[in-house]
C-alpha cells in the first residue's frame, strides 16, 4: 500500500512538472543588436556630441575659477579686509555655480537622462517589441538577455534570436557580422621594444614618424 501511493504520488508530481519541461526558451543579446542598429549609432552620436559641449562648458566655468583664485592670491596682501571678503565670496559663488552645472548636466534626472531617454529610448523600445512579437510568433515562454548577465551560464546559439530581431527591424545581420570581422582581421601597429625607443633618433611618440599628433582617436561610448 506504501509502495502503490508512493508511485501514485510520484506520478502526480511528474504531471504538474511536464509543462513546465515542454516550455520554449530562447535568448537575445541586445548589446549585438543595438549596435547592428543605424539609427541607435546616429543617435549615440549625437549624444556624444552634448556630452562634449557640456564637458567643455565645465572646463571653461573651471578655468575661470582657476583664474579668479590665483588673481586672489597675487593681490590678496594689497587688498583691505573688506575687499578680500567680497573676492572670496565671489570665489564660492563661483565654486557653487560649477556644482550645480555638474548637477543639471550630468546628475540624477538631470540634461544627460533626459537627452539619453529622448535620443535612446525610442530605439530600444523598438527592439523590445520586436523581441515580443519574436516570442509570441515562436511561442516563446521566456527570452532572456544573454548581454551583460551574470547568471547566464550557457546559451545554445540555435535558440539566439537577436538574428531574428534584426530581420524583422529591416537589417542585415551578416553584413554587421562582416564588419566586425574585417574589424579583427586589420593588423595592429607593432609597439616598440625598450631598445628600439632608447635608440639614438628613435621616435619616442610611439608613432609613425609621417603621423600627426592629435589625429583622429575614436573612443568607447
Amino acid at each position: 500500500m506504501k509502495n502503490t501511493l508512493t508511485i501514485a504520488l510520484s506520478v502526480l508530481l511528474l504531471a504538474f512538472a511536464m509543462p513546465a519541461f515542454a516550455q520554449k526558451y530562447a535568448c537575445v543579446n541586445t548589446d549585438y543588436v543595438l549596435k547592428s542598429m543605424p539609427d541607435y549609432a546616429n543617435a549615440q552620436q549625437r549624444l556624444d556630441r552634448y556630452v562634449t559641449d557640456w564637458k567643455k562648458e565645465l572646463d571653461d566655468k573651471n578655468s575661470e575659477l582657476m583664474a579668479m583664485r590665483a588673481e586672489y592670491e597675487q593681490e590678496s596682501y594689497l587688498l583691505p579686509e573688506n575687499l578680500k571678503k567680497r573676492r572670496q565670496e565671489e570665489i564660492k559663488t563661483k565654486e557653487q555655480e560649477i556644482r550645480d552645472l555638474q548637477q543639471q548636466r550630468f546628475g540624477p534626472g538631470g540634461d544627460l537622462d533626459k537627452r539619453r531617454a529622448e535620443l535612446l529610448k525610442p530605439v530600444q523600445d523598438r527592439v523590445y517589441s520586436t523581441i515580443e512579437r519574436v516570442a509570441h510568433e515562436k511561442n516563446y515562454a521566456f527570452v532572456f538577455d544573454k548581454a551583460g548577465s551574470n547568471t547566464l551560464l550557457f546559451a545554445n546559439k540555435k535558440y539566439d534570436i537577436s538574428d531574428e530581431v534584426l530581420e524583422l527591424m529591416g537589417i542585415n545581420p551578416n553584413a554587421t557580422k562582416q564588419q566586425e570581422l574585417q574589424s579583427d582581421e586589420k593588423p595592429k601597429a607593432k609597439r616598440p621594444s625598450n631598445n628600439e625607443m632608447n635608440a639614438p633618433g628613435a621616435n619616442r611618440t610611439g608613432r609613425d614618424v609621417g603621423t600627426p599628433l592629435g589625429g583622429n582617436g575614436l573612443k568607447k561610448k
